[in-house]
Formats: structure tokens, sequence, C-alpha cells
């Protein structure tokens, strides 16, 4: 079995105070995908840095405080690698990948954008320099007998049912048409798909959500008013091990110590 977690932890430092380190603690899963983590390695506390049991990765922005991406792993990778060869993209902290036996997984932090600014138009880069690195990744592993597993804040809603308010952001960062045509094409086949597949959304078809982020405004937890972007990505064979996919939201919104929740899968050998 492999049980894989990914959860945008809105500044590491901070969630460390409202229980995340309890959280990592109680978890039983195997590898741990961490976004936002907004902080260089030394600046974390040392249960948070190097927590006893996990082997961990920390990949910080080369601006400081923002980004910032991390991999915690039972087992110590066999290699790991920073960013997707790109010389905008690969210091911003916002790409990592490990390699464990015959799989690999990485964490990903991808921008959250902006209409109408310069967030927007680096949104738009990253997608169209990420794209084909996850076609050639999905194509080397598969030559290789290997699996794929791309974890993290993908900041993209695909379709009406992974967020509640849809109508209302339909010309807003996140649920663009530009966007989710993009993240098909992360799912499609052919010369213009990269070939994965959402285990969330196999896991569960025909529903709303579940969601995984909630604005900390007004009651949007309490109402589930909440967006699906935290997103398991993984090559079909891998997918199709998938046993369980769900997402480990907080009893109370009191209990919350990041705006997103963990969302986790379970695959089966």
């Amino acid at each position: 079995m492999l049980t894989v977690t990914s959860v945008n932890v809105n500044g590491l430092r901070a969630a460390a105070k409202k229980g995340f380190v309890e959280w990592l603690a109680g978890t039983s899963a195997d590898v741990v995908c961490l976004q936002e983590v907004r902080a260089e390695a030394h600046q974390l506390p040392d249960e948070v840095r190097s927590p006893e049991g996990w082997h961990a990765v920390h990949v910080p922005a080369a601006a400081k405080g923002r980004a910032g991406v991390s991999v915690l792993t039972r087992r110590e990778p066999d290699a790991v690698r920073t960013g997707f060869g790109s010389a905008e993209f690969d210091g911003s902290g916002r790409y990592v990948e490990v390699d464990l036996p015959a799989v690999t997984v990485a964490s990903l932090y991808l921008p959250s954008g902006e209409v109408g600014t310069e967030r927007q138009d680096e949104k738009y880069r990253f997608m169209d320099a990420f794209l084909p690195y996850l076609r050639a990744l999905r194509e080397r592993a598969e030559a290789d007998g290997r699996d794929v597993l791309v974890c993290g804040d993908w900041n993209i809603a695909h379709q009406e049912a992974d967020l509640r308010n849809w109508r209302g952001n339909r010309k807003n960062a996140g649920f663009l048409p530009e966007e989710r045509e993009w993240l098909g094409r992360v799912y499609g086949d052919g010369e213009t798909g990269a070939g994965y597949v959402d285990v969330v959304r196999a896991m569960h078809p025909g529903q709303e959500g579940p969601y995984s982020w909630w604005s900390y405004r007004g009651r949007a937890f309490d109402n589930d008013t909440g967006w699906r972007i935290d997103l398991l990505v993984a090559t079909p064979r891998l997918a199709e091990r998938c046993a369980k996919a769900y997402v480990e939201r907080a009893a109370s919104h009191a209990e919350r110590w990041s705006d997103h929740a963990p969302v986790t899968a379970v695959f089966e050998p």
C-alpha cells in the first residue's frame, strides 16, 4: 500500500503553531507533499524541519516569504529533483519531485494568478512551460516501468462541480475558460494531452466537491462554500490502483490549521 497526502499549509511556521505538528504525528501517510511553505529550512522549528521518522526535502523560493514546497517521505528518496527545467520558474519554490521505488512523487504549487495583472500572465507562462514537462515525465516513467503522482495546489477548478459558487467565479482566476481548458489537456490523451488522471474525481464521480479550500472570509468553511483545487494527478496505471481518496476536512472552523485541508489517496500494491 502507498498512502500519499498533499496540503497547502498557508505558511508552515504558522501551521506548526496551530496543529500541523500534531496532524503529522498522527498521519498514516507514507508521503506528505506541502505547498506554500513560505520559509527557508533554517527558519523552521526542528520538529518541522526534520520531523522524527521522516526524510524531509524543503525547496524555498528565491523570493523570501513566498511559495515554497516540501516533500516528507518515510523512506529516503532514491533521487530528488528541483524544478522542471524552466529558467524562469526553477528558483520559484513551486516544484520538487522525489523518486521512490517504482514511483515518482512531486509537490506542485501552481501560481494562483489574478485577472488583469502580471500575476495572471505569470500563471499562463508557468502553465505553458509545465504541460510539456508533464507529458515528457509520464512518457519517461512509463518507458522505465514507473508511475508518477503530481500532488499539490493546482489553483484551478476544472469543472462546475469543483467549486460551490461557479456562476460567480466564471471571470475570476482559478475558473477561467483558458485555465480549465489547460487542465483538461493535463487529463487528455493524444498529441496535445499529458495523459494523467485526477484520482480524487475518479473516486468521486458525479458529485460536488469534495472541496479542499475555503476562504477565511465570512462563513465559507461552515457553509462548505469551497473550491477543489488541491489535486492528486496520477499516471493511468497508478490511478487504477487507487483504493480510496478523500479530503481530511477539519471538524470545525476553530480546528483548522490552514485554509486548505489535506487531500489523501491510498494506492494498492
